[in-house]
């Protein structure tokens, strides 16, 4: 029993247990650094995009770095996370984008299933998925910013061009 804890109390010493607001403060924690090199090879290793020069009349969206701690029951921080998402607010419906949609479940569908399960005893496991949905080819044409902090020097001037979302 002790050994589990004191593993666990020396995993979560080094682990940053505030959440930064922006880059500068992350990039002074080597395990935001981490976290956010794992997210990128996330994106390199599925090919979620390529660096490409903006073309002539297209925007580019601007991304941000969110950060979250990842708590177990006992609320002791297990995991830095960090995700990058586009500043999408800029954009103009017909402009930029045609429609809009979210895959989320309603908790009225969860619960919905979740009481159908019981009631003819069906077993329902949980998992977590890293990156669920970001396998999916997409048409449009969808242009980001070099990521904060993780700009490509040697093409400070080029974007990303968003090849699955």
């Amino acid at each position: 029993m002790f050994g589990n804890d004191f593993h666990t109390c020396m995993f979560a010493f080094f682990l940053s247990h505030e959440e930064p607001k922006r880059v500068h403060q992350a990039i002074k924690h080597p395990s935001w650094i981490e976290a956010m090199q794992e997210k990128l090879l996330q994106f390199k290793m599925q090919k979620v995009w390529v660096l490409v020069d903006l073309p002539y009349g297209k925007r580019a969206i601007g991304t941000k770095w969110v950060y979250r701690n990842k708590k177990d029951e006992r609320g002791i921080v297990i995991k830095n996370k960090a995700r990058l998402v586009a500043q999408g607010h800029i954009q103009e419906e017909g402009i930029d984008y045609e429609e809009v949609f979210a895959l989320e479940a309603r908790i009225e569908a969860i619960t919905l299933f979740l009481a159908y399960a019981y009631f003819i005893g069906f077993m329902v496991y949980q998992m977590d998925v890293k990156s669920a949905f970001i396998y999916g080819t997409i048409k449009e044409e969808v242009y980001v910013c070099q990521p904060p902090g993780f700009e490509d020097h040697d093409h400070p001037d080029k974007v990303y061009k968003v090849v699955k979302a």
